[in-house]
């Protein structure tokens, strides 16, 4: 029997759903990012401490964070596979700044220490060898830099809210968004940066707030512009957290 494989060609028919759409799950990942982006330039400002820092966004999609990111004025270098995703991300980019390219996180094409900042946020778990995109972001880190990453925990808790739940209660949820197999527990997480010299600082929990548009997803299967994401300690589901390049 074939193994079952993430399905990241939905991404490629978004359009300008990326920006604009309650009713599928790229909802959540826009209130997702509406907690992390603040948290990531709160990071990198106490971190470099300076104004500017280049920076590389692994598996960019729409544009949410490397956008974001620009508007802080940092340097900012956006890759996916999708040329269609890449092209919503360049519509959306008020700056004009952002360096938008097709490439493959397991082959950046940027020279050894080429970046202040790696991201590689909600990407890990749709790839088969995130240890392979892992090295690749340890390779053009500069000593000194910052890896961002966030994903989800691979254990019964996030197999019923991120997977099942979502799967459920989400309209228009695409078939394989998400597999489980894909998940990655944080010490495995953790165990592949250390075999490329990034030191985790920091790992925190993301969560849906239990807010009133949290319970209407629930009873109404509606996603609204109020639903938000809130930082916690657990790591039980998705976590998010950042890691030094030390040599």
């Amino acid at each position: 029997m074939e193994a079952e494989v993430v399905n990241n060609t939905f991404y490629n028919e978004l359009g300008q759903k990326w920006y604009e759409d309650y009713n599928h799950p790229i909802a959540l990942l826009r209130a997702e990012n509406q907690t992390r982006v603040p948290w990531v330039a709160k990071e990198i400002k106490r971190h470099f401490k300076h104004a500017s820092c280049s920076v590389i966004d692994v598996g960019c999609g729409g544009g949410f964070l490397s956008n974001a990111l620009a508007q802080y004025g940092h340097q900012v270098t956006g890759i996916d596979l999708s040329e269609e995703s890449l092209e919503v991300a360049r519509a959306n980019d008020v700056t004009r700044s952002v360096f938008y390219c097709k490439a493959n996180g397991y082959a950046l094409p940027f020279a050894d220490q080429n970046f202040d900042v790696v991201c590689a946020m909600d990407f890990l778990e749709h790839i088969d060898e995130p240890q392979r995109a892992i090295e690749q972001a340890a390779r053009v880190l500069k000593p000194g830099g910052l890896f961002f990453f966030h994903t989800f925990n691979r254990n019964w808790l996030s197999y019923l809210i991120a997977l099942k739940g979502v799967e459920l209660f989400v309209p228009n949820t695409p078939k394989n968004m998400h597999l489980y197999k894909n998940f990655i527990k944080p010490s495995e997480l953790k165990s592949f940066m250390e075999n490329v010299s990034l030191n985790v600082k920091e790992m925190h929990g993301l969560m849906p707030s239990l807010n009133k548009a949290f319970f209407r997803l629930l009873y109404a299967r509606q996603i609204t512009h109020d639903f938000t994401f809130k930082i916690r300690k657990s790591l039980k589901c998705g976590y998010m957290g950042f890691a030094l390049k030390t040599t």
